[in-house]
């Protein structure tokens, strides 16, 4: 066994309790169907059609129970298959299944690298689990042909910038602690992590909190013996050397340059740009993006060009939203600790008021009483700022 299989049967990872199905659902990014058809499909996906699915390193089931129970709630056909090398997690994640009555789904213990054997998929979710391979571009490789010719993916790597202080530590307790099991390793650097100096690195680090919430979290993050991070552009070659590319990232505004630097680098490229911005910004913790195979990439995401899509508010409510921006003129943002203020013009609130998730752009804009000019004009910065900041989403509610 693995130092990193060790690892996850000792610690399983997140730290979950199955009976707290009974009272919440944990939902995120990526492997939302909604966010999936927006990123994946254009917004335009035909989910009469059964979707197969992979969990590639399901984990404890976080993303997989999302998926599986949304889809079950919106009535649509799925086919799931969940892999993961941990049989402690797969035992979580079968047991928050079956507390929920979700049957459609099929748990393996075995390796992503055999994805392929499985057949071809719809869709992939592989969150928190490349960055922990021996060679991640081996699992890019595997996915990737594993993934139907107009399937997607939903990929969380590890990025550098925002875990500063993480991989020094690793080191160091990897170099001093290796030879123990994983119970006493995990002691040993909790005694070592609380002498630490305020100053260390890791400390200073606001952004990091997975180690004050489980020794599952704890161990994942510091003691880890397999982890690298990708840059957005290691992850773009990654998935380039695949034969996949990025479609977007959930909140592309993270990544947006002009926000941080407003009228330079007009002459880089969309990926260097990209790039830039994430050194600038400094707290991007995780990667999280879809993708497609390359040959789709550019007409996967879902634009206001087409105005038969309907927009769908994601964890705002329009009509509050709407207020605030009737009265203010802006959007206010939490991100990374930090407040952001993204203006809008105070007429745009009564456009977003009328998101209601049945709505198409046609019908928004036939009741504001603008002219095409006008409503483009006043949507286009609407978009701008809540697509932009994973806030809203074009794709097809259910029922549809």
């Amino acid at each position: 066994m693995s130092d990193v299989q060790a690892q996850y049967e000792a610690y399983p990872y997140p730290e979950r309790d199955p009976a707290d199905e009974r009272k919440r659902l944990i939902t995120g990014s990526p492997s939302h169907p909604y966010e999936m058809d927006h990123f994946l499909w254009a917004g335009r996906r035909d989910w009469s059609k059964p979707l197969r699915v992979l969990f590639a390193g399901g984990g404890t089931g976080d993303g997989l129970i999302q998926l599986a129970a949304l889809m079950d709630q919106m009535n649509r056909p799925c086919e799931i298959t969940y892999i993961d090398l941990s049989t402690a997690s797969r035992a979580i994640a079968e047991e928050r299944a079956r507390i929920r009555g979700l049957r459609n789904i099929t748990f393996v213990t075995g390796s992503l690298l055999d994805a392929a054997e499985y057949g071809e998929f719809d869709y992939i979710d592989c969150c928190g689990v490349l960055h922990h391979l021996p060679d991640p571009q081996a699992g890019f490789d595997a996915l990737a042909r594993a993934l139907a010719p107009d399937g997607g993916m939903g990929i969380m790597v590890y990025a550098p910038y925002g875990r500063s202080g993480v991989y020094p530590l690793q080191e160091a307790f990897g170099a001093i602690l290796a030879d123990m099991p994983p119970s006493e390793r995990l002691k040993a650097a909790k005694k070592i992590f609380a002498d630490l100096p305020p100053t260390h690195p890791f400390k200073v680090n606001s952004h990091l909190v997975d180690h004050k919430q489980s020794d599952a979290g704890f161990y994942d993050l510091l003691l880890h013996s397999q982890d690298r991070a990708f840059s957005i552009r290691d992850l773009a070659d990654a998935l380039t050397s695949a034969g996949l590319a990025i479609t977007a990232p959930t909140q592309p505004a993270l990544y947006d340059l002009g926000r941080l630097a407003p009228d330079m680098g007009a002459d880089l490229d969309d990926l260097t740009r990209m790039e830039v911005a994430e050194k600038l910004r400094g707290t991007i913790k995780t990667h999280v993006v879809y993708a497609t195979h390359s040959s789709r990439a550019m007409v996967a995401r879902a634009r206001p060009k087409d105005m038969s899509l309907i927009p769908i508010l994601k964890g705002v409510p329009a009509a509050k939203l709407g207020r605030v921006v009737a009265q203010k003129g802006q959007v206010p943002l939490v991100e990374a600790g930090s407040k952001i203020v993204e203006p809008l013009p105070k007429s745009a609130g009564a456009l977003i008021e009328r998101i209601d998730g049945r709505r198409s752009l046609s019908d928004i804009a036939r009741m504001s009483g603008l002219d095409p000019i006008g409503f483009g004009a006043q949507w286009g910065a609407i978009d701008r700022v809540l697509e932009d900041w994973g806030l809203m989403l074009y794709a097809v509610p259910a029922g549809k």
